[in-house]
């Protein structure tokens, strides 16, 4: 019963750290942990009923930690002149329609769903709809619905850039100033300086990856592998219906990765 003692009071304190303002299922599993106390202590070797609730409370907690951390943001996405469009699947029981944000010439809703199979399906101006750029299944009622695939591998390269970009950002191991005296000195405008034109835009700014045409025999969702000079600038969109659409590209050994943010206003 020790080893049973220290598995208890581990997960106690783990959930009591996790789960911050869950008070009363806090107060309610240490009654069930005092209880299991008493029986122990009395030498009793069966197993109460509130033993086997509380454990299966955990696997519960368990399980719902491990689902939320395997999701991934994923974007759905309509093409196409329409008032209103949700989608719905799978992934929430087909029970409600998520409301997909209009951004110029479509429609786009980032979803954070668990790895795997997903179904889904779009309801645009109240008809349920098959997107014709995605794959479809037929279920086991015989119902034909979108199928979309999430999976670990295709994050990996965020996951890396994140990690790059902490360690870069780590200045805990720079030297401190070299020592001596410091002077400032104010920045002085010259006449000349007012009657200068702004400079003008560097041509291979113009170039922006998300503005050329893909090929028809490409994947749609396979951008052509951009030049050195597009990497690491962001590019912003015209503001259209209250939406701001931002794009960035960066390079990761040799991936490539452009990044959009869609953000109402």
């Amino acid at each position: 019963w020790v080893l049973a003692f220290t598995w208890i009071l581990f997960f106690i304190f783990a959930d009591i750290g996790s789960k911050r303002g869950a008070y009363t299922r806090i107060i309610n599993q240490k009654v069930l942990f005092l209880r299991l106390i008493r029986v122990q202590c009395n030498g009793k070797q069966e197993s109460p009923q509130e033993l086997q609730e509380f454990l299966a409370w955990q696997q519960d907690l368990v399980s719902d930690a491990k689902n939320l951390a395997q999701a991934r943001p994923t974007v759905f996405r309509w093409a196409g002149a329409a008032k209103d469009v949700f989608v719905s699947g799978s992934f929430n029981n087909w029970s409600t329609k998520i409301p997909l944000n209009k951004s110029r010439n479509n429609f786009v809703a980032i979803v954070d769903l668990p790895e795997g199979e997903h179904q889904y399906k779009f309801c645009v101006d109240g008809q349920w709809i098959l997107d014709p750029a995605g794959a479809v299944v037929t279920s086991k009622t015989g119902t034909v619905n979108n199928v979309i695939q999430v999976k670990r591998t295709d994050f990996e390269v965020f996951d890396a850039l994140r990690i790059d970009s902490q360690e870069s950002a780590d200045i805990s191991d720079l030297s401190s100033s070299p020592p001596g005296p410091y002077l400032q000195d104010a920045y002085v405008t010259k006449p000349d300086d007012k009657l200068k034109h702004p400079p003008f835009l560097p041509p291979h700014l113009l170039q922006v990856l998300l503005n050329k045409d893909t090929g028809i025999s490409c994947d749609p969702t396979l951008l052509p592998e951009p030049n050195h000079v597009m990497l690491n600038h962001l590019y912003a969109l015209s503001i259209k219906d209250g939406v701001m659409v931002l794009s960035a590209t960066h390079r990761y050994k040799k991936k490539y990765v452009t990044t959009l943010l869609y953000k109402p206003i």
